[in-house]
C-alpha cells in the first residue's frame, strides 16, 4: 500500500468520526507552530494565524461545513475554560510585581480599556455601521465568551463579535511585537499588560511565549479587561445611543 493510499484511508476513517475535527485542529497548530520556529519565532509567522488559514483551506477543499467541524471540535473549545484558569500559575508567582505596580495598572486599565471601545465604535460609525454592526463591534477587544455575552445584551450579533474577537487577538498577537518595538516600550510588564489588554488570549499565549513575567500581566491584563468591559461598556453605550 502506497503512501497515499495509506493517507486518504486515515481521512477516510476520520472524516467519518468526531475526531477528525479533532486531529486537522491540533495537526494545523502543530504545522503553524513548526512554520513559526523554522522561521526565527517571527511574530508575523503567528502559529494561531498559519493554524486558521490552514483548517479553512482544508474545510474549504473537502468540502466540510464549519457547523459540521465545530461538532467534532467542541473539546477543544470546553479546554478553553481550564486553559484560560491555568494563566493564574504565572500571576500567582509574579504577585508582587502586580501589588508594587498597582496604580500604573489601574491607569493603564482604565485608558485602555475606554480607548479600545471607543476607536473601534467610532471608526465603525465613520464607515456607516448600523447600530447592531456597533454593538457587535463594541466588545471585541475582552475574551470571547464574555464579548459574546455583552454583544447580544446590547443588541448586536454574538457571532460576528466572536469572529472579531479572533481577529482582534490574531492581529494583535502578529503586529503587536512590532509597534511596541518602534515606540521603544522594553519593559515586559508593560509589553505583556499592553498585549493582554489589547489581544485577550491569542495575545496573552504570545506573551507567554517571550517571558513569564510578560505572560503573568497579559494574564492579568485580560482579566481586569473583560471586568472593566463589562462594566463600562454598557455604561458607555447608554450615553451615546
Amino acid at each position: 500500500m502506497s503512501e497515499a493510499d495509506l493517507a486518504f484511508r486515515l481521512w477516510s476513517y476520520l472524516s467519518a468520526h468526531p475526531l477528525a475535527a479533532i486531529t486537522a485542529t491540533l495537526a494545523a497548530y502543530l504545522a503553524g507552530d513548526a512554520i513559526w520556529k523554522a522561521a526565527g519565532r517571527i511574530p508575523l509567522f503567528n502559529p494561531v494565524l498559519i493554524a486558521i488559514i490552514l483548517l479553512s483551506g482544508a474545510l474549504t477543499v473537502s468540502g466540510v461545513g464549519y457547523a459540521r467541524y465545530f461538532e467534532g471540535a467542541q473539546f477543544v473549545h470546553v479546554m478553553l475554560g481550564p486553559a484560560t484558569v491555568a494563566l493564574a500559575v504565572p500571576l500567582w508567582r509574579a504577585m508582587s510585581m502586580v501589588r508594587r505596580a498597582a496604580a500604573p495598572i489601574f491607569g493603564a486599565l482604565l485608558f485602555g480599556s475606554v480607548a479600545a471601545t471607543l476607536s473601534a465604535v467610532g471608526f465603525a460609525w465613520l464607515f456607516g455601521a448600523s447600530q447592531t454592526m456597533l454593538a457587535s463591534v463594541a466588545a471585541k477587544s475582552v475574551t470571547t465568551p464574555v464579548a459574546m455575552a455583552l454583544s447580544d445584551s446590547l443588541g448586536g450579533l454574538p457571532g460576528l463579535t466572536a469572529v472579531l474577537v479572533i481577529l482582534t487577538g490574531v492581529v494583535g498577537a502578529t503586529f503587536g511585537t512590532f509597534a511596541m518595538n518602534a515606540a521603544g516600550l522594553k519593559d515586559m510588564r508593560a509589553r505583556g499588560f499592553a498585549m493582554g489588554l489589547a489581544s485577550h488570549g491569542i495575545g496573552t499565549a504570545r506573551a507567554l511565549s517571550v517571558s513569564q513575567t510578560a505572560g503573568a500581566f497579559a494574564s492579568l491584563a485580560m482579566a481586569l479587561n473583560a471586568l472593566a468591559t463589562a462594566a463600562l461598556v454598557p455604561l458607555l453605550w447608554a450615553l451615546i445611543f
